[in-house]
Parts: C-alpha cells; structure tokens; sequence
C-alpha cells in the first residue's frame, strides 16, 4: 500500500509529529479492481482499501485507539462511506 513515512517537527509550541504516505498507487489500484468488477463475492466483498494514514487520522479525529476503529464495523463504515474517500471504494453498494 504505500511506504508511511514519520517526520518530526520541532516547533516554539513542541514537537509535532506529520505520517505521510503516496496514495496514489491505492488509488490506482481501486480504480483498476472497480472497472474490472474485481470486487469479491457476494459472500465477501472488497469494499474499499483505505491507507493507513487515513485510519490514523479518522483514529485521532475521533479521539479513539486503533484498536478500537478495529472492534467495531462502525467506523470502517463510517470512512467507507464518507463521500470524500469515495475514490477508495472497490464496491459501489452502500454498506
């Protein structure tokens, strides 16, 4: 999916930590499994590959751990969803 790169930041108000990660080859990726309907079964669906600086930041602007985005369906649904990462969905059904 992409190398994720940490860069630390030291500023007058402390240090601030930036990931950083190309998404285009998951775009790319996304865009290639939609077209070719490689999207699963009905069984299994490939829904949407969502870089893991994504998941960071949904995890942070929720306030919740990752385990946590793991635990429960409710976010990935929440991201998957969200109209604004629709270039990372695989599946065009709703969930």
């Amino acid at each position: 999916m992409g190398q994720v790169l940490t860069r630390i930041h030291d500023t007058d108000n402390g240090l601030t930590v930036e990931r950083v990660q190309d998404v285009e080859p998951v775009l790319d990726g996304c865009h290639a499994r939609r077209v070719s309907g490689m999207t699963g079964s009905s069984e299994m669906r490939h829904v949407a590959s969502l870089p893991l600086v994504l998941v960071e930041r949904y995890c942070n602007t929720h306030g919740i751990t990752f385990n946590e985005f793991m635990s429960d369906t409710k976010h990935a649904k929440e991201m998957v969803n969200d109209p604004a990462l629709a270039a990372f969905r695989i599946w065009e059904g709703k969930l």
